[in-house]
């Protein structure tokens, strides 16, 4: 009887095991998301200029003598504000609301953010959720790559890369799973060096270019949430409405 028992017990905790293993292998084969692909036949654009009004701080010479290798280049200016003839550079503007619930995959293509003349080139990227961000350094001296996301599960990176020579120019990349606005990074070696990663749940977005202008280009036909952001004095919202093929013009205005 002693006998039976024992293997009773046993075929018990081995059945409960393979439940355990069954209901497990059925929580890893949940079904994937339900992407929706971008409708180019239908879709419409968002195009328009961010102004700056007023007059803009003028940017700043940086003294990068602690590093002589970074004064071997171009001067380096602060980038707080960059404006010209009343364009706003370096605006992450974004569809916040609008979509329902549309979901789409995010590119495999990383963005990449160059360290070149001890700066961060772009100084302002957008980037999907999941999409790579790359990071390579150009430069004749040690870089470090600081990100300090401020949304909880984006993790923080601080890594750092030495200087680029024929075939070692290192390349280091880093991936987000929730949205931020203006996550800031930094270097630990070149206190003046500073990026902003956006992080967005969707694929329309843009940063306006040297004049201001910016296009959001594949957006399916709604009245949608437009937001404007600056590292400095925040975010501008407008509603727009967009119908198919329909290029709608949108501007936004900061002044100081």
């Amino acid at each position: 009887m002693k006998t039976k028992r024992i293997v009773a017990v046993g075929m018990m905790g081995f059945l409960a095991l393979a439940a355990g293993c069954k209901k497990s292998g059925t929580e890893a084969n949940e079904p994937k998301p339900q992407y929706v692909a971008i409708d180019l036949n239908n879709a419409g654009t968002i195009a328009g200029t961010v102004h700056f009004t007023g007059t803009a701080p003028k940017p700043v010479e940086i003294d990068m003598a602690q590093d002589p290798a970074c004064t071997l280049g171009a001067k380096n200016y602060s980038e707080g504000y960059v404006v010209h003839n009343g364009g706003f550079a370096n605006i992450f503007v974004y569809v916040k609301d609008g979509l329902g619930n549309k979901i789409y995959a995010a590119p495999s293509q990383p963005v990449t953010i160059d360290q070149k003349n001890c700066r961060y080139q772009p100084h302002v990227v957008g980037v999907m959720l999941g999409q790579p961000v790359q990071f390579t350094n150009s430069d004749p001296t040690m870089h470090n790559i600081h990100m300090m996301p401020t949304v909880q599960g984006n993790q923080p990176v601080d890594i750092s890369q030495g200087p680029a020579g024929p075939g070692n120019k290192k390349q280091d990349t880093a991936t987000f799973g929730k949205p931020e606005l203006m996550m800031p990074v930094r270097c630990n070696n070149h206190p003046w060096m500073q990026a902003f990663i956006n992080v967005a749940p969707n694929p329309f977005f843009a940063v306006t270019d040297a004049d201001g202008k910016f296009t959001i280009k594949g957006l399916p036909p709604g009245t949608y949430t437009l937001v404007a952001d600056q590292e400095n004095m925040g975010e501008k919202t407008a509603t727009v409405t967009v119908g198919a093929k329909q290029t709608v013009t949108q501007d936004f205005t900061y002044s100081k």
